[in-house]
């Protein structure tokens, strides 16, 4: 089996999952947590090199308050579950925002723990446009890219893995995304499932990798 160098996590349907068991939307974030901690471990196990989790974009800020709370908390309580065990940690989003935690400030440099190995990026209070704002009209050679892009410690993605159902990027890492290989889940984050991740590399492994050529 072809196994991706790297992958990012979009883990959605936290607020649907919430809904359907008759909870208000704020209560369907932590329940995630411990998928999260499972995905790790299943990378770590697989060999995949970095790991990339959607944590929440500038857009989600303009959510109700309470849901605000509720997922940065969860960003939090990740970050500080992930620290306590070999990984090298980066936190990549615009912090000079109030709307970025300051408990994760920290971690906008990457900081190894325990042994080190695989990279794994937190996207925070992320927006595409606070990413690629600082390369010019007209210039988008690839070394201008690498070096301007706030993202720049990020690697290319190989494989994009959604919950939820729903088959958009939402502003997922551009650059690094451009040639991504997008698998869907129906099933929502909460739910999350061992086999889910497992399909998704035997589905990747079939795929014809060209990267244009």
């Amino acid at each position: 089996m072809r196994v991706p160098n790297h992958i990012g996590i979009i883990p959605d349907g936290n607020r649907r999952w919430a809904i359907a068991r008759g909870l208000t939307k704020d209560r369907g974030y932590d329940p995630g947590l411990e998928p999260a901690e499972i995905v790790f471990g299943l990378c770590r196990e697989a060999g995949v090199k970095e790991l990339t989790f959607y944590g929440f974009t500038t857009d989600n800020t303009k959510r109700p308050a309470e849901q605000r709370k509720a997922f940065t908390e969860a960003c939090i309580k990740a970050v500080d579950m992930l620290s306590g065990d070999d990984a090298e940690l980066l936190v990549v989003g615009n912090s000079d925002s109030p709307m970025f935690p300051k408990e994760l400030l920290p971690y906008t440099r990457r900081k190894i723990f325990g042994k080190g190995g695989m990279k794994v990026n937190f996207l925070v209070n992320y927006g595409w446009e606070w990413d690629l704002n600082q390369i010019k009209s007209g210039d988008i050679s690839k070394k201008t890219v690498t070096k301007y892009i706030k993202s720049s410690d990020v690697s290319r993605v190989d494989l994009i893995i959604r919950w939820g159902g729903r088959r958009r990027l939402s502003g997922f890492l551009p650059v690094q995304s451009i040639y991504s290989d997008f698998y869907v889940v129906e099933d929502y984050w909460p739910d999350f499932k061992p086999e889910h991740f497992y399909d998704a590399l035997n589905w990747y492994s079939d795929q014809d990798i060209t990267l244009g050529g």
